[in-house]
């Protein structure tokens, strides 16, 4: 089962995936692991669409989404995991699927979350499921697209609460 990139991507399927992404790691197979999406057939067909003719992509329940991985149906396929949010990429891990790292490359602002870098902002709650994605020795990088720089998306975060967990008692 090559993966060859695992992201996290709240808009999944957009330029950035297509144009900047595919072309670096060569992934001849997308899926969507997203019970949202699984259940939408309009969202499928727009992601479909966005997809190059030569890349298969399918959007799959987290459930389905561990079966497909752990057959062996997908050895000759180069795999993009695109994930929505870091919830669903934990329960997939929890299902069994093995990565070693996972590229942050977008959870954009809404209201209650705190933005800590250009494309990420996060809640208690993605803190909380990010640093148990950690603890269990897997890599968390930031980058929106392959040549940008890296950033260790764990030291990101202890920066960021740190120095808010300051600030309040300041």
């Amino acid at each position: 089962m090559p993966i060859v990139l695992a992201r996290i991507d709240d808009r999944l399927v957009h330029g950035q995936v297509v144009e900047g992404w595919l072309r670096v790691i060569k992934a001849s197979y997308i899926i969507v692991v997203s019970d949202d999406v699984a259940k939408d057939r309009l969202q499928q067909t727009l992601l479909t669409i966005a997809v190059p003719k030569n890349v298969k992509i399918e959007c799959l329940s987290i459930e389905d989404s561990a079966k497909r991985l752990l057959s062996a149906h997908l050895d000759n396929e180069m795999i993009l995991l695109l994930f929505s949010t870091p919830d669903d990429t934990l329960r997939l891990l929890k299902s069994g699927v093995k990565l070693t790292s996972i590229n942050v490359g977008g959870m954009h602002y809404v209201e209650g979350k705190k933005q800590i870098l250009r494309t990420l902002s996060v809640n208690k709650k993605d803190v909380d499921t990010l640093t148990e994605i950690s603890n269990m020795n897997i890599e968390l990088e930031g980058r929106v697209l392959p040549n940008d720089e890296r950033n260790n998306i764990m030291e990101v975060l202890k920066a960021e609460f740190i120095n808010t967990t300051k600030e309040n008692h300041e």
